[in-house]
């Protein structure tokens, strides 16, 4: 399915709340449920972002149906996010946009390498970063604390010249 990456704006609290309040949403996150402040507080702090954290909209036919992170660590490294609502989960939006970040990561940014993390549990995740070429590159052992306790992390990296 075609997507399109813009910057996130304010304007998109309410869409974006649509899915950050979803239990389901958040299952492997730090974050959420959200209530709507919640939502607000993240939004405010995503547009007003340092220009080292990219923040955007997901766009399918023109409604914001995710959210996506570049997240550019020094000279050389960055770092992909993404989220969708539930109900586009598995029609590759996730995927879309992710490729989309590497793309303006490794062209427009010129980084050598991008990493992203997921948790173990999220297989959806894992399947995202294996798609767009990423490899497995190892555990990290308790590095976010989220409802269910400490949960470990998976790495996956690509080099611009994979």
């Amino acid at each position: 399915m075609p997507v399109a990456l813009r910057p996130l704006t304010l304007d998109d609290t309410d869409a974006v709340h649509a899915w950050a309040r979803l239990p389901e949403s958040c299952r492997y996150q730090v974050w959420g449920p959200n209530t709507y402040e919640q939502t607000q507080e993240y939004m405010r702090a995503a547009v007003a972002a340092p220009p080292d954290r990219l923040v955007f909209a997901v766009l399918v036919e023109g409604e914001v149906l995710g959210s996506a992170e570049l997240k550019l660590h020094g000279p050389s490294t960055g770092e992909i996010a993404y989220a969708a609502h539930p109900r586009v989960w598995g029609q590759g939006i996730a995927t879309a946009a992710a490729r989309e970040l590497l793309r303006m990561g490794f062209h427009e940014h010129g980084r050598h390498r991008i990493f992203g993390t997921c948790d173990p549990r999220n297989l959806a995740s894992a399947a995202v970063l294996r798609k767009i070429g990423m490899r497995y590159e190892g555990r990290m052992r308790g590095t976010a604390y989220i409802r269910d306790g400490w949960r470990d992390s998976d790495l996956y990296a690509i080099l611009v010249d994979d």
